[in-house]
């Protein structure tokens, strides 16, 4: 590693205002990090790696790039019900941008200390585009991490928040806008800063309240395959239910705005599986933590003559819906 390189981690990458975890034993600085734990919880662990072009536009600013790198990894953690932890960090860039890394590196430490999470280790290379990586580790006690191999037959489907705002905030973007109106600015926004859904999450698994989750990153379609894949069932979604927001409405329209919703991706909100005699408790609990949450439908055992993992339906009529398919990076 060159001066350069260890001039740019001891300059941009040790900017943490908070206090060191106790439970990071070697950081930044030797050729591995160092953590402990302790032997009732296990340790989830999760890589995302972000392509210019391919996941963010090269307009992107270099705080909104940090936030969504950081928030992203924090979304596939609460996914699993994990406290977050320790995150690594694989940097690399076409040439040093000092205005670009101080930029990076304020707001990417900005919402690591606010979710009480150190960086401890990574690299940095030269590349001929921006691409960054993300290994984030977080804890959970024993026996409570949120899989989606165990939801059941008769589970009802629940999402949080409102679904495809970032598609739309997406499309604007492509589209060279910049935010005209409040409905623009909220889309964008959406699109570029997701809420990490991280205390749900947390609330989910500690109280045993869910029997699957997932993140939302690909489309709920998509990503709720993965779990009636994953738990051989089979869905009804009540699109009636879908949880729209004014802003995406009124953008898109009702129907396109489904379409977005069911589709679009990068919403970063948690699909989850709960089992009918929990309802009550799940609304008990999470009555005060201020995550909105919705629940769209149900799972379906699979049926000889219906091979079709999710079955949409409105006003409880069957709607046929084709071509639904979610992001895939290789299609």
């Amino acid at each position: 590693m060159s001066n350069g390189e260890f001039e740019i981690i001891q300059r941009y990458f040790t900017l943490s205002k908070r206090p060191p975890r106790k439970d990071v034993i070697v950081s930044i600085g030797d050729d591995c990090a160092i953590t402990e734990h302790r032997q009732s919880q296990r340790i989830a662990i999760t890589t995302d790696t972000m392509v210019e072009h391919t996941h963010f536009l090269p307009t992107i600013s270099a705080a909104d790039l940090a936030y969504k790198l950081v928030a992203t990894n924090l979304s596939d953690l609460a996914a699993m019900g994990a406290e977050p932890a320790w995150f690594s960090l694989a940097l690399t860039l076409p040439n040093i941008d000092e205005q670009w890394l101080s930029e990076f590196s304020e707001s990417f430490f900005a919402i690591l200390d606010h979710y009480n999470v150190e960086l401890i280790g990574g690299d940095t290379t030269k590349g001929q585009v921006k691409t960054l990586t993300v290994t984030a580790q977080g804890i959970i006690p024993k026996g409570k991490a949120l899989c989606r191999h165990s939801a059941r037959v008769g589970d009802w489907i629940y999402v949080s928040g409102s679904l495809g705002d970032s598609a739309a905030g997406l499309e604007l973007l492509l589209k060279g806008k910049t935010a005209v109106n409040l409905t623009e600015e909220f889309l964008i926004k959406r699109h570029l800063r997701p809420t990490p859904r991280v205390l749900l999450g947390l609330e989910l698994s500690s109280s045993l309240l869910a029997n699957a989750a997932i993140d939302i990153s690909d489309g709920l379609v998509a990503d709720l395959g993965h779990i009636l894949e994953r738990s051989d069932c089979s869905a009804v979604i009540d699109l009636d239910k879908l949880p729209l927001s004014p802003e995406l409405i009124s953008y898109a329209g009702r129907e396109k705005a489904e379409i977005f919703a069911l589709t679009g991706g990068e919403d970063y909100e948690l699909c989850f599986t709960v089992s009918h005699d929990k309802k009550d408790k799940l609304n008990r609990y999470l009555a005060n933590i201020g995550v909105p949450y919705t629940c769209i439908g149900q799972l379906r055992a699979i049926h000889s003559n219906n091979k079709q993992r999710i079955n949409f339906q409105r006003d409880g009529q069957k709607v046929i819906l084709d071509n639904l398919v979610g992001f895939d990076h290789f299609k």
